[in-house]
């Protein structure tokens, strides 16, 4: 899928996770004491994470690191923020077992590292929104969103997101 692009689901965010390759993902190690989600009543609260992917050795690393605007592309921001969705899909379903259970993405907050002056965060968050519709299809991954504007995030990470999922029939 290019940017911008949707996917149609069909049905099952398990088979669509799988379809895209990302079935045998593992979350990120967590970097402090706090679980990768907590389910308050229907609503499932992943925590903030950055674009990783894992070495050989399972340890860890940012393929892709700097400052939007500086260092980085919005093309690059783009593919950094859809591995921070990949990722807080593997942290979800360690925590719930699967991703079916999911009813709705409700809200998606991305917060882009970038330099004064750069206006393309909503552009460089939907990376991890085009994720998320194709894994759910356009009406269980549409989602709310916002795209904040950071300073600066921990080990250069270009991207980093938090997700809302509802569980409720």
């Amino acid at each position: 899928m290019g940017e911008g692009q949707k996917q149609k689901s069909d049905g099952s965010p398990e088979r669509e996770f799988a379809r895209l390759g990302l079935a045998g993902v593992r979350p990120p190690t967590p970097i402090g004491n706090f679980r990768y989600g907590v389910r308050a009543g229907d609503l499932f609260y992943v925590s903030g994470t950055y674009g990783t992917a894992k070495n050989e050795d399972g340890e860890d690393f940012l393929p892709i690191s700097g400052k939007l605007g500086r260092d980085l592309s919005v093309a690059d921001g783009y593919r950094s923020a859809r591995l921070v969705a990949v990722n807080l899909l593997a942290m979800a379903r360690a925590e719930l077992g699967t991703l079916d259970r999911v009813t709705q993405v409700v809200r998606l907050a991305g917060y882009v590292n970038c330099v004064p002056g750069f206006a393309e965060a909503p552009a460089v968050v939907n990376g991890a929104s085009d994720l998320l519709v194709e894994v759910f299809g356009p009406d269980r991954g549409g989602h709310a969103r916002i795209s904040l504007y950071q300073n600066d995030l921990p080990r250069e990470a270009p991207v980093a997101c938090e997700l809302t999922l509802y569980l409720g029939d």
